[in-house]
Parts: structure tokens; C-alpha cells; sequence
């Protein structure tokens, strides 16, 4: 059964894809990355031991435009699951995150500038692949999608890029008109195509496992290749 497609009008005050080049005083790209696009399908329907989401096309609504702003960022990163856990189990001693009142100079807040998008608007595209054994689900698992993203469900807040930039959503309807993409051509190199590998089931402690491609946006759409293709590239982790 070929998978079908699942498409979303996605909206926001405020986006930031950040180049990776440019991760420090971050720079967003003008269109969405593909992990950001997935990470908000996932925050909407996501059973990550049956399946995962291929981002397959990007359509631009609005047109870019950049604000500068800059926020106060702590320096430390949030916990992981299993240090929250450890935390609750009482293994080990909490360790607050500080703002403030901290000699140490690896923690605190620092200011940073972020060119961020404003006002953007999207049509995703995207399609639910099984893992092995799951295949026989597929209709189910896309119905369920339907159901939830037309409630309006979600399992946590979709965003772009960063969680302070809320998504908000609205599921297209098969009947649907196509959407208008804006009349934007321009080739964005390379562009990050997700930081897992989406070539099996993730666990929680797998290494990171970088990817790219060469990214051109025609007539305001990214036509986002499959994660196996050889347009994507991949980083060969056994031999870092």
C-alpha cells in the first residue's frame, strides 16, 4: 500500500531554522529544514517504534521577511529524559538551571541576536513510513493523523525551530485547492536534512547522525528528496 499525502497549512508570528554554520548568533533559513518540519508533524502524531514521517515538499506562502532580535539565553542545555528521571527516582541530586547568582563561567544567561522570520505561512507535505512489521497498519496510522490534526490534537506545541516560536496548524483537506506558493527562486546550498538516522527506529541514546542537501527552492517550493536517496548526504559516524 503506497503511502498517501499528508498536508498541513502551518502559521506563525515568529520562525527561526537556524543555519548551522551560524548556530551561535543564529541565522534562520528562509524556508523550514526538513527536521523542523517533521519535528512538527511528530508534535502532532508520532509512534516513533512504528513508524516515522518523510518530509516530501515545502511550499512558501508567505514571503520572507527577517526581524533581529535578542534574547537573554541560559547557557546550559535542558536535561534529558534520563537525567529527569534519575532526578525523580532520587539517584541523583537535582541540579538547577541559574539565570543568575553564578560564579562559573560555563553557566548563567549571555545575550545573543537571532534573524529571525516574521510573519510566515507554509504548506507541508509529508508521508507516514512504517518499520518492517508495521506495513499492515498503514491506513490506520494515517487516520488516526487525520483525526487528531483535524481537532486540532496535538501532543505538545508545534513550533518552528525554536520552542519559543509557536506553530499553529490546520489539516488540508484531500478536496483541498493547491496552495499558491509565493514566486521565489533561490538556491540555499546546503541545508541541514535532520540531525537522527532516520534509516531505523531511534533510541533514546543513539548518537547524533548529521545530514544535508543541496537545497534549491522554484516558484516558492522545496522538493524535499527521500532520506535514502543519494541526494542526501550522510555522515559516516564510524569513521569520526
Amino acid at each position: 500500500m503506497k503511502p498517501k499525502d499528508q498536508a498541513l497549512d502551518v502559521w506563525g508570528d515568529f520562525a527561526c531554522f537556524s543555519r548551522p554554520e551560524l548556530k551561535v548568533e543564529r541565522f534562520s533559513y528562509p524556508v523550514p529544514t526538513p527536521s523542523a518540519v517533521r519535528g512538527i508533524y511528530d508534535a502532532i502524531y508520532c509512534k516513533p517504534t512504528e513508524f516515522r514521517w518523510q518530509v516530501t515538499r515545502i511550499e512558501i506562502l508567505n514571503p520572507p521577511a527577517y526581524i533581529a532580535l535578542r534574547r537573554n539565553e541560559v547557557k546550559d542545555k535542558a536535561p534529558s529524559e534520563r537525567t529527569i528521571l534519575r532526578w525523580m527516582d532520587g539517584k541523583d541530586d537535582p541540579q538547577p538551571i541559574l539565570a543568575d547568582c553564578t560564579d562559573d563561567p560555563n553557566k548563567g544567561r549571555t545575550q545573543r541576536q537571532t534573524m529571525a522570520l516574521k510573519d510566515v505561512r507554509y504548506r507541508l507535505h509529508a508521508e507516514i513510513r512504517p518499520w518492517s512489521g508495521f506495513e499492515s497498519r498503514l491506513q490506520g496510522m494515517e487516520n488516526q493523523f487525520r483525526r487528531r490534526a483535524a481537532k486540532g490534537k496535538c501532543i505538545y506545541q508545534p513550533y518552528f525551530g525554536c520552542r519559543e516560536f509557536p506553530a499553529y496548524f490546520e489539516l488540508v483537506d484531500v478536496d483541498a485547492p493547491p496552495a499558491e506558493p509565493i514566486s521565489l527562486t533561490k538556491d540555499l546550498g546546503l541545508m541541514l536534512y535532520d540531525v537522527f538516522d532516520l534509516s531505523r527506529p531511534g533510541k533514546n541514546d543513539d548518537k547524533p547522525s548529521i545530514s544535508l542537501f543541496r537545497t534549491k527552492v522554484e516558484n516558492g517550493i522545496l522538493d524535499v528528496p527521500h532520506y535514502e536517496s543519494d541526494a542526501v548526504l550522510k555522515m559516516d559516524w564510524k569513521e569520526v
